[in-house]
């Protein structure tokens, strides 16, 4: 099996996905919805009246992540946690394809299914549900994850790939 992977720094918290899997997919469900907060809801509603056709988009989604940060900021402030599942285990991804990814340590049990969240350095940050089966001791197949998810995923790892072949080039001068 050649499977091609690109180093990346990022988290993953994950538990076997047999233990509780009707609130694992509760928790994917809910997170995938995340994104439509009442402040998403009113952008996408406006976008498709064509409300925001005369805004700057960038300008625009910077407004909606600084409204977001407030938010967040006033959950905090009243300690309204948002409601996580607890997940047993905690590692660091190795090395990510679009399909794969690599832990840094050897935890898996091959053939089982996980639940995890990996914690994705993208803007704006956030925990990306996915479930995943293990292929062997630290190498896993993604099995299920959100479209936005998977472009997001797919855009990081395309990322990595350009920063990568950029230190490359500098190292070789």
């Amino acid at each position: 099996m050649n499977i091609r992977l690109v180093n990346a720094p990022i988290s993953l918290t994950f538990s076997e996905a047999e233990i509780d899997n009707e609130g694992y997919l509760r928790e994917y469900q809910q997170l995938s919805e995340s994104d439509d907060d009442p402040v998403s809801q009113w952008l996408k509603l406006a976008r498709a009246k064509g409300e925001s056709s005369d805004t700057d988009p960038v300008l625009l989604n910077l407004m909606v992540e600084l409204h977001r940060k407030i938010d967040s900021l006033e959950k905090f402030l009243k300690n309204e946690e948002p409601k996580r599942l607890s997940l047993t285990d905690e590692v660091a991804i190795e090395s990510i394809g679009f399909e794969h990814f690599k832990l840094k340590e050897d935890i898996l049990e091959e053939g089982k299914e996980y639940y995890g969240r990996v914690e994705m350095p993208v803007h704006p940050k956030r925990d990306v549900p996915i479930f995943f089966t293990a292929i062997d001791k630290s190498l896993a197949k993604i099995s299920k994850i959100h479209d936005r998810d998977e472009k997001e995923w797919g855009a990081y790892l395309t990322a990595r790939e350009r920063v990568l072949i950029r230190e490359a080039k500098e190292n070789k001068r």
